[in-house]
């Protein structure tokens, strides 16, 4: 590659850096870099999830922005309810009320979280055979209403978990007959 173009790319490159704020080690995060940072990584698509859990997995590559990653997943209520694995799902989600409480935006931003966690545990569902697929969704509606009214999974009770129990050994009942 000629040198003029390539003084050029890196002239651009970091140029882009130094807006996105990450141009240097000595270059502080501002409030507004760490909102936007945040907001894109609790949306309820499947892209802002993909973008989360990258980071997630590079989490030094983000440190100057202060995340908390700290997690108790779904907390008291299962992980993986059924075998249906909500980990990550509640993961994000106690990303999200955990950087907006640090910020103090959490009221503004909680409905979109709770339903950026039904998105997630929706999307979870949909990787499952449409013949427990049901019991999943139940589980997801189950663990979204939790969070909406309560602000946590805790409050999942143990009627809900053998609700969908049911739900998905009818099914596979019906399935093998």
């Amino acid at each position: 590659m000629p040198r003029r173009l390539t003084t050029l790319l890196a002239t651009g490159a970091l140029a882009l850096l130094t807006a996105l704020g990450a141009a240097s080690p000595a270059a502080a995060v501002t409030p507004d870099q760490k909102l936007a940072v945040l907001s894109s990584w609790t949306q309820t698509s499947a892209a802002s999830y993909n973008s989360w859990n990258s980071a997630r997995l590079n989490q030094a590559a983000w440190s100057e922005y202060a995340f908390t990653w700290s997690t108790d997943y779904c907390s008291s209520s299962p992980d993986n309810p059924l075998g249906f694995n909500f980990k990550l799902s509640c993961h994000r989600h106690d990303f999200g009320y955990r950087n907006y409480k640090a910020v103090g935006r959490f009221p503004a931003n909680k409905a979109r979280l709770d339903n950026a966690l039904y998105a997630d545990l929706k999307r979870v569902c949909a990787t499952y055979n449409a013949i427990v697929r049901p019991a999943c969704n139940s589980l997801a509606w189950t663990y979204y209403e939790a969070v909406s009214a309560f602000g946590t999974v805790a409050a999942v009770k143990q009627t809900d978990l053998d609700r969908a129990a049911r739900i998905k050994a009818d099914a596979e009942a019906r399935a093998a007959a």
